[in-house]
């Protein structure tokens, strides 16, 4: 049985129909944060005390929904450019198992920082943006693929600088989001793809 050519798929195994697809669904989401955006504004910034409220049950909530919340359009600008490369990377690689990877990355930096955040309402997808980083730095390491570490080696020259937030501390920052986003993206590396290595 011959095997079914794959369009326009490079050297490294990215395929033009790959990297488009990726694209479609990294500006599907990011537009999203746009629209959840507009809304919050309309509403006068009401949606965003649905953020993560550390340690408190009705906060719990918030970890579904504290990506989706910013502080304003530039807290939003900030976050959209590195979350639309970072999702163009994961979705281009079906190895990552990118829908179960950013699920896991979503929901384990919400705990963590519900769980060690100030007392505060903690709001933004910087939490993903890092956790996403994280993970594409390290899951090379325990995967067997040119392309996861070509990916790695991207995505360390575009976001390494990122991690400098984990230890410069800013008023109204949420260090403790990227943090626990960061750790999450290394644990959900090791998760996917240890066991596989």
């Amino acid at each position: 049985m011959k095997r079914r050519p794959t369009k326009n798929r490079s050297r490294w195994g990215f395929s033009s129909e790959g990297i488009g697809r990726a694209i479609k669904i990294s500006m599907t989401w990011v537009g999203l944060l746009w629209v959840v955006e507009i809304v919050d504004l309309s509403s006068g910034f009401q949606l965003d005390g649905y953020g993560i409220l550390p340690r408190k049950v009705d906060g719990l909530m918030g970890i579904f929904w504290s990506p989706l919340l910013h502080a304003d359009f530039a807290h939003l600008i900030a976050n959209s450019g590195p979350l639309v490369l970072l999702l163009i990377m994961l979705f281009s690689h079906r190895q990552y198992r990118p829908k179960s990877s950013l699920a896991f990355i979503w929901l384990v930096s919400g705990l963590g920082t519900w769980l060690i955040g100030r007392p505060a309402i903690h709001i933004g997808a910087s939490s993903i943006v890092y956790g996403l980083a994280a993970f594409l730095m390290t899951a090379s390491f325990w995967m067997r693929s040119w392309r996861a570490f070509f990916l790695s080696i991207l995505a360390l020259l575009m976001f390494g600088g990122l991690f400098y937030g984990l230890f410069h501390i800013q008023k109204g920052v949420s260090w403790e989001g990227h943090l626990s986003g960061a750790l999450a993206g290394v644990w959900v590396a090791w998760l996917m793809h240890a066991r596989h290595a």
